[in-house]
């Protein structure tokens, strides 16, 4: 009877047991459920805004479309430099796009266009061909690395994939045209930023690839075709140098500038000025892009685009330039640069520079150079006239005698044209064979005599002649006379609005004598423009005036008018020369001497006064074989009328054989009436104008 009761005793005790263990399993399940309970009212109610502003949030990016730069006008309002629409084949990344998205486009997009050997060999880099080639293959780049690489920074890991890449694999692709096609094709794709379209191809673009871009748009994720721009140039080839270049959409930003493009929020593919007025006026001609909102969800799904900013033409510029002058006194160059190139075998350039003495406008800015492969091609060297320079010779005599006033010397000083001689030097003379007898300042440049400015730059230096004597010229007395010319111009830059600007080469002192060849422009040497501008100081009554191309900057309108004003470029006096008013005026009569009774006597057809310049000089021209051969620049400064000029110009013809070709005076004459019979048409231009209205 016991163990009955034993049995029902553990039996109870069992139940007991489990019921606890129930309890308690039940209290476990309960407090999850609280604790589940809280956790979810904490989202929804304390952190449910929040956690849906997460799941709705959107994020705005922004990208900009091309616009066209800033035209150029002359100073008769010509376009001169305008754009032009053309289509372009773009391509565009967003958030979700991926490197084998890019393969699978640049492929398709393949069937489509096409490019030219050469472009692609100039264009593909190494670089760019394993860039290629790793995003190709994935497969293969992985086995580039090792366990313990892979583990490493992604930049560090892609630096060692792309050092890896088999010399093999960039050769094969080397040598397949289709291979280097979407190579280039990817290397666009990858070349911006988000949301940027990238130009893929718009330079040479068929008709028929772009109907067959279009037709298959659907195809091709973010590609497409938009309306582009390139420059155009209403007058050709004239002052195509001076205008300047831009860059491709491929070269984008200048490296040299990265840091001026970067603080004004240039794109890297952006097209921008390379070279002389589009570069110099980067500020200006650069427009104002289109610029486009896009809003995406946090997937990185496009929900929305809207265009915040249809963009604007670059500012407009104009220009100092008579185009129909600069035309003709192209045409002029070249006829007598061919004419004078058979005579003369290592004469192959001629500079003009023509200028308003006043105002510092630049009306025509020539430089013609003979194709050293093919003498009877002419090449344009118009930058030429500011960036090198040569032996002035002669027509320096004016600062010359000028600084001799400057310094004490009366009006009608004399000194006797006789040959110099000088202990351990050369004999030093003028010109002519025999001797020109006494020199006043008037008659020493009448017939430019050298004796006569060798003795006013002794009087600078205070120094006595002595015949056979010794000649003691310190560098102070270099530096002394130099100090003068430089109020003219000579030997400093003249402050013209382009970039690349020569101020000249002042030869070290090597010898005291050389002392006397400045004063009569056979060591220091001078650019054209230079001389234009010391010119025009003595044709203007003193006043050194800076040179400049741009006059105005205008607001971009519609239509063929210019807008408003933005930007009045002043002319600016940069010195005047200390001289006084009847100085000038006297080596203003000497300069008109030349022409009716000198050395220019019956060269010009019109009331012309200036200075012919013969320098005796090696030449150091394209031919290096012939460098150290003696020639002769030949040279005139002038200005036309003799009496309240109009123009102030230049004429530099180097490494001319003999000094017997009057190539520079007939240069001089020809551009002059040039100039002349504009003006007539001008004026009766207006008058015409001026009745219909």
């Amino acid at each position: 009877m016991t163990e009955p009761n034993v049995l029902a005793s553990d039996h109870r005790k069992l139940r007991k047991s489990r019921d606890v263990r129930i309890n308690i399993f039940f209290f476990l399940v309960f407090s999850l459920f609280v604790a589940l309970i809280v956790r979810l009212g904490i989202i929804q109610i304390v952190q449910g805004e929040e956690f849906s502003k997460e799941v709705s949030k959107t994020e705005a990016d922004y990208a900009s479309l091309p616009a066209p730069r800033g035209k150029m006008v002359d100073r008769y309002n010509r376009v001169v430099v305008d754009n032009k629409s053309l289509p372009a084949i773009t391509y565009t990344v967003d958030k979700t796009t991926k490197a084998e998205d890019k393969i699978k486009t640049a492929k398709k997009l393949a069937e489509y266009i096409s490019y030219d050997a050469e472009f692609l060999m100039e264009e593909l880099k190494d670089r760019d061909l394993k860039d290629y080639w790793l995003a190709a293959n994935p497969e293969e780049a992985k086995k580039l690395l090792s366990k313990n690489e892979v583990e490493l920074e992604p930049s560090e890991t892609y630096k060692r994939q792309v050092e890896r890449v088999p010399d093999e694999a960039v050769e094969k692709m080397k040598a397949s045209s289709a291979q280097q096609e979407l190579a280039y094709i990817y290397t666009r794709f990858s070349s911006g930023y988000q949301y940027e379209p990238q130009i893929v191809k718009s330079t040479n673009l068929k008709d028929r690839e772009i109907a067959a871009v279009a037709e298959h748009l659907e195809e091709l994720p973010g590609v497409d075709v938009i309306t582009d721009w390139d420059r155009s140039y209403p007058y050709g080839d004239y002052l195509r140098t001076i205008f300047g270049g831009i860059t491709t959409s491929e070269q984008g930003i200048l490296q040299s500038r990265e840091d001026f493009y970067t603080v004004r929020g240039y794109d890297r593919n952006e097209r921008v000025g390379k070279s002389y007025l589009e570069y110099q006026y980067e500020d200006y001609l650069n427009p104002r892009k289109a610029k486009i909102e896009y809003i995406s969800d946090n997937n990185g799904e496009i929900v929305s685009e809207e265009v915040i900013d249809e963009g604007q033409r670059g500012k407009d510029l104009k220009l100092s330039f008579d185009m129909e002058l600069q035309m003709k006194v192209e045409e002029i160059i070249e006829e007598e640069l061919l004419r004078a190139g058979r005579r003369h075998t290592l004469m192959d350039r001629v500079f003009v520079v023509m200028m308003d003495p006043y105002q510092g406008d630049v009306l025509a800015m020539v430089g013609k150079q003979l194709d050293p492969d093919n003498r009877s091609e002419v090449l344009d060297y118009a930058y030429g006239a500011f960036t090198t320079q040569y032996e002035a010779g002669s027509t320096v005599k004016g600062a010359t005698v000028l600084a001799g006033y400057q310094d004490g010397m009366p009006h009608g000083q004399t000194y006797y044209d006789a040959p110099i001689k000088l202990k351990g030097t050369p004999e030093k003379k003028s010109y002519s064979a025999y001797p020109l007898g006494l020199m006043t300042d008037l008659s020493a440049l009448q017939e430019s005599s050298n004796v006569y400015m060798f003795f006013v730059a002794m009087k600078i230096a205070e120094i006595n002649y002595v015949k056979n004597g010794p000649f003691h010229a310190t560098a102070e007395d270099f530096q002394k006379l130099r100090n003068y010319f430089m109020q003219f111009g000579l030997g400093v830059p003249t402050g013209i609005d382009l970039p690349r600007e020569s101020s000249g080469l002042q030869n070290p002192p090597d010898e005291p004598g050389k002392l006397l060849d400045i004063s009569i422009g056979q060591f220091d040497t001078y650019t054209p423009l230079q001389l234009a501008q010391y010119v025009s100081v003595i044709a203007n009554g003193g006043y050194r005036i800076q040179p400049r191309i741009v006059t105005s900057i205008h607001e971009p309108v519609e239509g063929s008018e210019l807008g408003p004003i933005i930007v009045d470029k002043k002319p600016e006096i940069l010195n005047k020369v200390n001289n006084t008013a009847s100085d000038i005026e006297r080596v203003q009569q000497g300069f008109k001497l030349v022409v009716t009774s000198g050395t220019a006597e019956g060269k010009f057809t019109h009331d012309v006064a200036g200075k012919t310049g013969t320098s005796e000089t090696a030449y150091y021209g394209v031919k290096r074989a012939y460098w150290g051969t003696e020639t002769n620049n030949l040279n005139f400064v002038g200005y036309y009328p003799s009496e309240h000029p109009q123009v102030a110009f230049s004429v530099v013809v180097p490494w001319v054989s003999n000094d017997s070709d009057p190539i520079n005076k007939t240069i001089a004459n020809r551009v002059v009436e040039a100039y002349v019979e504009l003006q007539k048409k001008y004026v009766t231009t207006t008058e015409i104008e001026n009745k219909k209205k």
